[in-house]
């Protein structure tokens, strides 16, 4: 038990040194307006979650870096081969680096794949903005997502 909590600090701390430090998304009187979305879909067979979004900022101003947190209803598999951008927080968050993302425009293609522990028929997804680079995002409602995905292998879209 004591060898799980040192590896979870251990990934925490990996967490915190990959993303530059997850801070809190700005208040309302801080920094530029952006309005961060995030448009995909996901599929789940046999305990394996895949993942595909793509960042947008509908602006008016840019976003000099942000990070998405993936968080699931089911605790994540131990081991998981993320890719890179991407570290897992917790058992069953993965937060991902968005990088810049200039106002009106669209970011890289995120796609994250994901072993849940056991074989559930469904998990619950949330994705939503945990850092936007200093700049303010009014309507919070286009970047934060729920999505029940069933262990069907369809693709739920969002």
């Amino acid at each position: 038990m004591r060898e799980r909590v040192l590896r979870g600090l251990a990934v925490w701390g990996a967490v915190v040194v990959a993303v530059g430090g997850v801070a809190p998304v700005a208040s309302a009187a801080e920094g530029p307006e952006a309005d961060l979305a995030y448009h995909g879909s996901a599929a789940m067979a046999s305990g394996r979650v895949d993942v595909g979004f793509t960042p947008r900022n509908h602006g008016p101003s840019a976003v000099p870096d942000a990070t998405v947190r993936l968080r699931w209803s089911h605790p994540l598999a131990f081991r998981q081969t993320l890719p890179d951008g991407c570290a897992r927080s917790g058992l069953r968050v993965v937060l991902c680096r968005v990088g810049a993302l200039a106002a009106d425009g669209l970011g890289e293609r995120i796609e994250v794949g994901v072993w849940l522990r056991g074989a559930p028929s469904e998990v619950l997804l949330e994705i939503d903005t945990v850092w936007s680079g200093g700049a303010v995002d009014r309507n919070r409602d286009n970047d934060r997502r729920r999505v029940l995905v069933l262990d069907t292998g369809d693709e739920y879209h969002f």
